[in-house]
């Protein structure tokens, strides 16, 4: 069961959703939950018709806050906001071109028109093609940067402008950028760059309250992933994707592959007061198969 289906069964049932356990004891303290909280702050999130950024919208929103979903298009956008909603969320769509430096200024800017502040900013997106160094194309070298990093690299200056109040900026990296993955020579690069752009961009924001750090996800159970198994008619080839998922599971020392919400976790930490002495680092969530 998703996570979202459990709270909507939890409220269907009239099952308590709150802190406390059977004895009426909570699960959490105030003070514990208080710092994990996102209770009044606004939340941009691109990459968020789907995959981690879809999940990133529900976490934060389940923490209690507003969240601005931006993608390239409508597409998937509508679908996440209800799924927001649905949790008696609020959300707001910008449709953006992350690679279009004006679109992703004029994102901060409905940000702020929309809810008042800008609180977090999460560049969650990003694209993927797979080629041997020997083959790619201009096109596709173009292509996964302007999303990847250049997307990243305008999302960091929008919001280290627009977030008066200090703040926190998350960047998706990827083991990729770590692990020299063989077809993954554009999408590897731009990974690694995002984590140095991280670096230097906490050492830039960080004299203004800002915190820049990064999550590099393993193998994630995405739609980027699951084109692999995906046949041309839209149907699932559990053969294969059996098989990729014990492939990409014996690279754990777990023997495990990840979630959209294992990453999403990590974001919240980033997100929240949990982790004001955190800037300029990389949480890996990625089973094991990085170290670092």
């Amino acid at each position: 069961m998703d996570m979202i289906s459990g709270i909507r069964n939890q409220a269907a049932n009239g099952e308590p959703q709150g802190t406390a356990g059977p004895d009426g004891r909570p699960y959490l303290s105030d003070e514990l939950a208080q710092q994990f909280s996102l209770k009044g702050r606004t939340a941009v999130i691109t990459g968020a018709a789907r995959g981690i950024g879809r999940q990133a919208a529900l976490t934060f929103t389940q923490a209690g806050a507003d969240v601005v979903l931006a993608d390239v298009g409508t597409e998937g956008l509508e679908e996440t906001a209800a799924l927001v909603e649905a949790i008696d969320g609020r959300a707001v769509i910008v449709p953006t071109d992350v690679s279009d430096k004006a679109a992703v200024n004029a994102l901060a800017v409905a940000a702020i028109k929309a809810r008042g502040r800008l609180d977090v900013w999460a560049n969650v997106a990003g694209i993927i093609r797979n080629s041997f160094i020997v083959d790619s194309t201009p096109e596709d070298v173009e292509a996964v940067t302007k999303v990847n990093l250049w997307g990243t690299y305008w999302g960091i200056a929008a919001a280290g402008r627009a977030m008066k109040d200090g703040g926190s900026i998350i960047n998706i990296a990827s083991t990729g950028g770590e692990f020299p993955g063989p077809t993954l020579s554009i999408y590897g690069m731009t990974k690694a760059a995002v984590m140095h752009l991280t670096r230097i961009a906490a050492t830039e924001l960080g004299p203004a309250g800002i915190r820049v750090n990064s999550v590099a996800p393993g193998f994630t159970d995405t739609p980027m992933v699951q084109r692999n198994w995906t046949r041309p008619d839209g149907t699932v080839d559990e053969e294969a994707r059996d098989a990729l998922l014990k492939v990409r599971s014996a690279q754990s020392p777990m023997n495990i592959t990840g979630t959209p919400e294992d990453q999403t976790w990590a974001m919240l930490y980033l997100a929240s007061d949990a982790s004001r002495y955190m800037t300029g680092q990389v949480l890996r969530p990625n089973g094991g198969v990085v170290m670092a």
